[in-house]
């Protein structure tokens, strides 16, 4: 824990004992909870002296609100270092004397150097229930995995990502149809209530602090558009859940029929069983998209061929209503 000024408390709790009135903060943050909990800060009069953000990258999709914008309108001066651990950067942060640093969605790892800094800890908001889904794109990996619930939490920081102890939690649901975007406003949400529901013991000095069994979760990597192809092989629950994983803004689930490329954009898993031991294929019966699997069959509710959304009545109107094997 980065906090020096805890002392250790029953049932592996630390708690902080000095207040810290007219905090100063380092805000590290970007995309939509760093937009909504740099609004947390300011609505409980913390000082914020710094915001570090990224520049927005013109290969991705910008579906999200802008950190330096509202940092801007408020007149709090904004950064955008390709890596904030430059000697320049902790010389910088060095001269303004945080109090703490939050971190919200920021995307790169601050090293001890950094952490040094803050008088009273490095925080960071990771969009999970720790200690599950340490990692990147944990709302991703919770949708693929078929979890029922994920939330927000709010924790210090050290060198190793997402295992420092927890300071606040919220959990959201994930019903059996959301999207990844679905989920993510979510725990946008959650992220923000975990984080105005601990401020004021933060500030006080009375926020206590639960150290995380590392043994009841893993680390997860990030996820590439290749990643979204889809196994025929996995059942129909498994295969309706990387497409909600990945639907956009993300890249979609992707196969191929016809020797055209095909993006699954939205599912529906059925009571249908699949056609005994023929192999995967796309169909439309009644006036309805289907994929039968390995495991059953799905309802394509939205898909693309050949980078053009297409309905199942446009698809049997110019196809037919044969099976269609996926390519892959």
């Amino acid at each position: 824990m980065s906090n020096e000024a805890a002392t250790t408390g029953a049932a592996g709790l630390s708690e902080s004992r000095i207040p810290y009135p007219g905090s100063s903060a380092v805000v590290f943050a970007y995309h939509n909870v760093g937009v909504r909990c740099l609004n947390v800060l300011l609505a409980h009069g913390i000082d914020v002296a710094l915001v570090v953000t990224h520049r927005d990258n013109p290969k991705e999709t910008i579906w999200f609100e802008s950190v330096q914008k509202l940092a801007e309108l408020h007149g709090i001066p904004t950064i955008t270092p390709d890596n904030p651990n430059v000697p320049e950067v902790i010389g910088h942060i060095q001269a303004l004397q945080p109090d703490f640093y939050f971190s919200f969605y920021y995307r790169e790892m601050l090293k001890a150097p950094l952490l040094a800094i803050p008088k009273h800890g490095a925080l960071n908001m990771h969009g999970s229930l720790l200690p599950k889904y340490r990692g990147r794109v944990p709302v991703n990996w919770a949708i693929i995995r078929g979890e029922t619930e994920t939330g927000a939490t709010l924790h210090y920081m050290t060198e190793k990502p997402d295992n420092g102890d927890i300071v606040a939690q919220q959990a959201v649901p994930i019903l059996p149809n959301d999207t990844a975007f679905e989920v993510f406003q979510k725990v946008t949400v959650a992220a923000e209530m975990a984080l105005n529901g601990v401020v004021p013991a933060l500030l006080a000095g009375t926020a206590k602090a639960a150290r995380q069994d590392l043994s009841k979760g893993a680390y997860f990597g990030g996820r590439k558009a290749e990643d979204g192809v889809i196994d025929w092989s996995r059942s129909a629950r498994e295969i309706h859940n990387l497409v909600r994983a990945v639907a956009p803004p993300y890249p979609g689930a992707t196969t191929q029929i016809m020797g055209k490329p095909m993006r699954i954009l939205q599912t529906l898993v059925t009571e249908s069983a699949a056609a005994g031991n023929a192999p995967p294929a796309f169909y439309v019966k009644e006036g309805k998209a289907y994929a039968s699997c390995a495991g059953g069959a799905l309802r394509v509710v939205r898909f693309e061929l050949d980078g053009v959304e297409t309905s199942a009545a446009e698809f049997a109107g110019k196809y037919g209503t044969e099976r269609f094997e996926f390519n892959h």
